[in-house]
């Protein structure tokens, strides 16, 4: 007869991973910053198509603000750093903010 050793099991306990907190990049109307300009951005940094773009620039227009994307906390300061400084390269005074969802 052949001995068969005894086997344990032992259950893995699951580690749920939290989704990061998302937010928000809002563009800021000026009375100086050309649509297209806002567009280009739009297009360039955020990467929409050029209908969504037209689309959220004209919310920024008529409304005062418009989200430009979602984003994680460091992905969002990054795109919003990164619209500041070539809105200031291109003397614009173009405002770009990021808040909590």
């Amino acid at each position: 007869m052949v001995e068969v050793p005894e086997v344990k099991t032992r259950t893995k306990k699951k580690t749920k991973l939290q989704k990061p907190k998302l937010f928000k990049v809002v563009l800021h109307n000026d009375d100086y910053t050309t649509m297209d300009f806002v567009v280009f951005i739009l297009e360039s940094i955020f990467l929409h198509s050029r209908t969504d773009a037209v689309r959220i620039m004209l919310k920024v227009h008529q409304e005062g603000k418009g989200i430009a994307g979602v984003y994680p906390y460091e992905i969002a300061v990054t795109k919003a750093e990164k619209t500041m400084s070539l809105a200031r390269s291109r003397e614009f005074p173009l405002l770009c903010t990021v808040e909590p969802e």
